[in-house]
């Protein structure tokens, strides 16, 4: 039997992380939180799919595909969370859960409040943000919990 398999997926701008605004988004690159990310699953006994795309219709296309083969979603939509319907859409497709994720609280900046809008978090299970590129082992945490329940249900 294969472990469940989670798809995590990044949006624009997200393969420029150690370069784009570091004092911001910190200085690890996406191949850095990727390594991090695999070796969570794996001691977690999961799989993880890892992806970037700085075009819309990719991630859709992507999710789509997920659609009967996956366990969890992992998305950090980057700018298209607060533009995007297309990708919300193609969520809800999908019968699993979807965890939300961003690198910094967009609530702490008020020069950017237009972040604070988000098409994709009606559909999410859950949403972790502020945490830096540790919130995406937090995710990979938060997706074991949902898909193994360390409490039982009441």
């Amino acid at each position: 039997m294969s472990n469940p398999l989670i798809l995590c997926l990044n949006g624009p701008n997200l393969n420029m992380l150690g370069v784009r605004e570091p004092e911001l988004y910190g200085r690890q690159t996406l191949a850095d939180v990727e390594t991090a990310v695999r070796a969570k699953a794996e001691g977690l006994g999961l799989d993880v799919d890892f992806r970037q795309s700085n075009y819309e219709g990719e991630l859709v296309t992507w999710i789509q595909q997920g659609h009967g083969s996956i366990a969890g979603v992992i998305i950090n939509p980057g700018a298209y969370t607060h533009t995007s319907i297309a990708i919300p859409d193609a969520l809800r497709i999908l019968t699993v859960p979807i965890i939300e994720l961003h690198f910094n609280n967009s609530y702490r900046y008020a020069d950017r409040a237009f972040r604070q809008l988000s098409h994709v978090r009606p559909v999410a299970t859950g949403v972790i943000f502020g945490f830096g590129a540790a919130g995406y082992l937090n995710a990979v945490e938060a997706m074991n919990n949902i898909l193994n329940p360390p409490f039982p249900k009441s």
